[in-house]
């Protein structure tokens, strides 16, 4: 069985998290989904804290340097050494430490957002196929282009995020040992800023999750319209979709644009305000200083501070929307991780499996659908050798027990043996399997390489056998480079068709001891799938132990046990 074919083709409905209706400033999941946020939080924490030490000494020696430069007369540059020199350090400190928080959050951010999409395309892939095919779209939006947003949420929002935390409450306590009066001018204006953060957050509340949805349908339209370009061309409608591409081209263009123009209309909000607050400071000084009511030093220190009060709640305010799209590609992220499965744990039996010659046991296994057990209870022993067909009525889980035997769905109750060996779907139950699933996977390469999956040599000469007995060797025929043409994703290049003569090839040439084959003979003609069961019938009387999911008479005739699938 090919990894191609295990992995499913996608994902669910666009699990709409609630969390975005209760978004936080910094998601605990981040943390605890990523090794390396967890380190890179802790340097951001003693970074912030470095940072506003440095900060208050600068500002306290620049305050007495100055009171004492201008109200004495009798000292030299020698008598301020000390304080120069403590001055010098605390600049070079701040510099040094934006120079190191600067250079580790990119390094950090890369490392945060590459562990993410490991994380979700592993989820993705160990997620059964009937949940996962919906969210196909929205896994491909935000591993290639939305989580790539979280560098900027992670190297500008989120230190500015904890200065504002650790810098601002520090600073206010050093203005206040300065000067009260300062220090209460600040406290009383700086709430303005996050109450206009708020305002203005609900003026924008879901338009990067409205952003990020139109571009998931716009990508997935255009993939689309550009996988069933030769289909549209051969009926003459190539141009049909084309407006509907650029409605939604505009859409995401427009509320691009609205929330660029929501981003600068806060920042001038957010500047305005801290401006204003920083004049008021500076004024009570000022008109304080001239009547004698505050010492110089204290003044000077007060006023350096003031503006420093502001500055990470400004900056909070200007990097937010910066941030909004990452933060809402990873609640995405974070909603198929939470949804994930827990990861099969591979036993010492499967560890070294071997199916050949051992009976596939199916010992009542029961798959929760919608509306109950689909199957439910079915037993059933497929024997080397033998040829066994699964029928049933529409929805009765035929297709679900061939995912229950591959273990890429989760049982309800009961067991899937090899003998009397319980498997599980690990590799080394997989590298005995040939799957074909009713939507064959092919992946972008050479037609040898899609062979090659299943531990085909397309230079095998039985090979052409069984290129005759599928019709493909008509196709190898109508292409110059043979088995060494490439296709594009999903067999871009070949023609439906083509697709499932390439599958039921890899599949029936394949050396593997089980073959699961879904309705291997729905699009062929009476003639081929003669031909394609005689196939069938070959590779039993070889020794595999063949499972096919049947509806037509043909292939019942030609199965050696017929086992009826119900639901419940």
């Amino acid at each position: 069985m090919t990894t191609a074919d295990v992995t499913p083709a996608n994902r669910p409905d666009s699990a709409e998290s609630g969390a975005r209706g209760r978004r936080r400033p910094i998601d605990p999941r981040l943390w605890r989904y990523s090794q390396s946020a967890r380190g890179y939080l802790v340097l951001s924490v003693l970074a912030a804290l470095i940072d506003v030490a440095a900060i208050v000494v600068s500002a306290l020696m620049i305050g007495r340097i100055l009171a004492g430069v201008i109200t004495t007369d009798a000292r030299t540059l020698g008598d301020w050494r000390t304080d120069l020199l403590v001055l010098a350090a605390a600049i070079t400190m701040r510099v040094t430490t934006s120079w190191v928080r600067s250079r580790y959050a990119h390094r950090s951010a890369s490392r945060v957002v590459a562990e993410l999409e490991h994380e979700v395309l592993a989820a993705a892939a160990a997620s059964p196929p009937r949940e996962l095919d919906p969210r196909r779209d929205e896994i491909a939006t935000v591993l290639t282009r939305g989580l790539g947003g979280l560098t900027e949420y992670l190297t500008g929002y989120v230190p500015a995020l904890l200065l504002a935390v650790v810098s601002t409450p520090i600073v206010l306590v050093a203005i206040a040992t300065q000067d009260i009066t300062s220090a209460i001018v600040v406290a009383v204006t700086l709430p303005l800023i996050p109450v206009f953060m708020i305002l203005i957050g609900l003026l924008t509340k879901g338009r990067a999750d409205r952003s990020l949805r139109t571009m998931t349908t716009l990508s997935a339209q255009l993939l689309d319209l550009l996988a069933g370009l030769p289909t549209l061309r051969a009926l003459g409608r190539e141009q049909g979709p084309a407006g509907r591409v650029r409605d939604l081209g505009d859409d995401h263009r427009h509320a691009t644009m609205s929330a660029l123009r929501i981003a600068f209309l806060s920042g001038s909000v957010l500047e305005f305000l801290a401006t204003l607050s920083v004049a008021l400071v500076a004024v009570g000084i000022g008109l304080r200083l001239v009547v004698g009511g505050m010492p110089l030093e204290a003044g000077i220190v007060a006023l350096i501070l003031a503006p420093e009060a502001y500055l990470p709640l400004r900056t909070v305010g200007a990097k937010f929307h910066a941030a909004e799209d990452g933060m809402a590609a990873a609640e995405r992220a974070f909603a198929i991780l939470d949804a994930a499965p827990p990861a099969a744990t591979a036993t010492a039996t499967t560890a070294s499996l071997d199916a050949r010659g051992r009976d596939l046991v199916l010992d009542g296994i029961s798959v929760a659908g919608r509306d109950g057990y689909a199957p439910h209870g079915l037993a059933a022993v497929c024997r080397p050798g033998t040829i066994t067909a699964l029928t049933g009525a529409n929805g009765a889980g035929k297709s679900t027990a061939l995912l229950a035997i591959l273990g890429l769905t989760g049982l309800a109750s009961g067991r899937v043996l090899i003998g009397a060996d319980e498997v599980r779907g690990t590799d080394a139950w997989w590298s005995q399997v040939a799957w074909l699933p009713q939507r064959p996977v092919l992946l972008p390469g050479t037609l040898a390489g899609n062979l090659a999956l299943t531990g085909v040599d397309a230079a095998d000469p039985e090979l052409g056998n069984v290129c005759a007995a599928t019709g493909f060797d008509e196709v190898l025929n109508e292409l110059p480079r043979g088995w060494d043409t490439e296709v594009g994703a999903g067999g871009t290049g070949l023609s439906l068709g083509q697709r499932q003569r390439l599958a039921l090839t890899r599949t029936l040439a394949s050396p593997r001891p089980v073959l699961l084959l879904d309705e291997p003979t729905a699009h062929l003609d009476s003639d081929t799938e003669a031909t394609v069961l005689a196939a069938l019938r070959e590779r039993a009387d070889r020794g595999a132990t063949v499972v096919i999911v049947a509806h037509r008479p043909a292939l019942l005739a030609a199965a050696d046990s017929v086992v009826e699938v119900t639901a419940g």
